[in-house]
């Protein structure tokens, strides 16, 4: 009896420590259910998502004029065929730095340039855990022959306060520069030509000409670092200039001290890499594949996105390819998933017609073999392209690699080509909309 008074006596334990008692003790049979649910869940995405909006600042995408004409084109590609005589006669990184810069000018924009060392690969434990140092930045005294020149052109906005800023990334090798690095340098004067001509502009521009001769994420991330982390220096800019030849880029000492002088913007809001790939995609139209995985799997603006992805759609006709496991697209096992749930989808419908959950076999297949690739890139952590630099001053970027159906030699083609790709300014149009400035 006095047991019994002892136990009516006792105070219950409560709910939650219960139910950790019971979790621990069958955790293995609670892992293995987390684990099919979340490969369920995982499989029913691509029906079960809905589809992405864009912003309400950036009004309707597409709606404004594409101001890039046929002789912006024509000018564009005059551009390309003087870079490329100029890249076959010269046999430094200077003479198509000289070339750039001389083009910037001649648009009314600021011009500055940057010279940057490749990586250091030697591990530091008391560096691990800070940013990047300034080791690849320009050193005074240095001796070192191999290095890179960064051509950097701003276009200060007409209705900005200059607190702002947007940049356009297009990488060549200077050492051994290709037809489509050529392609991509025209594609990126051509849009940086009409946004100088742009009276709309609210944040400003910056055309990073960016020397990928130690790699694009190099080249890049160098410009960053001294952009956000400045070194200043006790004795004259121009004393350094005869390291890497400046003194051949311009006349006069004037000149030479301004061009050799780093030059920021605004702070940057977003960032565009364009570039033209390699290889020549048989198909029946243009495409464009879009990078966005960054450092530590960090993603941007999902509206730049979206932005990107519906201008290239329904304004340029070209055709959108997203990186995916190219195995899984050929399995034979994911696509008797996509029809079960197609069939219990199309059933579904019957029931209730606001249950859209019949998606076609073929874009089931797809979307998730990028949705695998999405997440596999983004668990390594490790960036897909230069736009990861970028995402580490928390910069929304995306870069854009043009596969055009025609050869890169082909100049019948090339005029259409940088047609096409030169309407992009409504990106940077949209992009002062989302962000909240006009």
């Amino acid at each position: 009896m006095k047991s019994l008074a002892k136990q009516e006596t006792q105070p219950k334990s409560r709910l939650i420590v219960r139910l950790g008692v019971f979790l621990a003790s069958h955790h293995i049979l609670f892992s293995v259910i987390c684990c099919y649910a979340g490969i369920i869940a995982l499989l029913l995405l691509p029906s079960l998502a809905k589809n992405t909006y864009l912003s309400e600042n950036a009004l309707i995408p597409g709606s404004a004029n594409p101001l890039f004409s046929t002789e912006d084109a024509i000018e564009a590609n005059r551009f390309m065929k003087a870079i490329e005589a100029v890249a076959r006669d010269s046999s430094s990184v200077i003479g198509m730095a000289n070339f750039i810069a001389q083009q910037i000018e001649d648009l009314g924009a600021e011009v500055c340039y940057q010279k940057f060392l490749p990586h250091g690969k030697n591990f530091h434990p008391l560096k691990f855990f800070t940013s990047m140092t300034n080791d690849i930045a320009i050193q005074p005294n240095g001796t070192a022959t191999n290095f890179g020149i960064n051509t950097i052109g701003i276009l200060r906005a007409p209705r900005g306060d200059g607190k702002e800023a947007i940049v356009l990334v297009t990488p060549y090798n200077s050492q051994r520069v290709q037809s489509n690095e050529l392609l991509s340098l025209a594609l990126g004067f051509s849009v940086f030509s009409l946004l100088s001509r742009a009276a709309w502009l609210s944040k400003d521009v910056v055309w990073l000409s960016a020397d990928s001769q130690f790699g694009e994420y190099a080249a890049v991330s160098a410009w960053l670092n001294q952009y956000h982390n400045p070194v200043f220096l006790s004795h004259s800019v121009v004393s350094h200039t005869k390291m890497y030849g400046a003194n051949n880029i311009y006349d006069g000492n004037s000149e030479k001290t301004e061009a050799t002088a780093f030059k920021r913007a605004g702070t940057m809001a977003a960032a565009l890499i364009f570039k033209v790939g390699e290889t020549r995609r048989y198909s029946d139209r243009d495409s464009v594949t879009i990078y966005a995985e960054a450092s530590n799997g960090q993603m941007p603006n999902l509206d730049l996105l979206n932005v990107v992805h519906y201008l290239a759609v329904h304004r340029q006709g070209f055709r959108v390819n997203i990186a995916a496991f190219s195995s899984l697209l050929s399995s034979a096992w994911l696509r008797v998933i996509a029809e079960i749930l197609h069939t219990i989808g199309s059933v579904l419908r019957k029931i209730n017609p606001d249950w859209k959950l019949d998606i076609a076999v073929p874009d089931y297949v797809e979307g998730t073999a990028n949705l695998a690739n999405s997440m596999y890139n983004q668990a390594l952590g490790v960036p897909t392209g230069s736009h990861g630099a970028f995402r580490d001053y928390q910069v929304d970027a995306v870069s854009l690699e043009f596969s055009p159906t025609f050869h890169v030699k082909n100049e019948n083609a090339k005029s259409l080509f940088l047609l096409k790709g030169g309407r992009y300014p409504n990106v940077f149009q949209l992009c002062c909309l989302m962000l909240h400035r006009y």
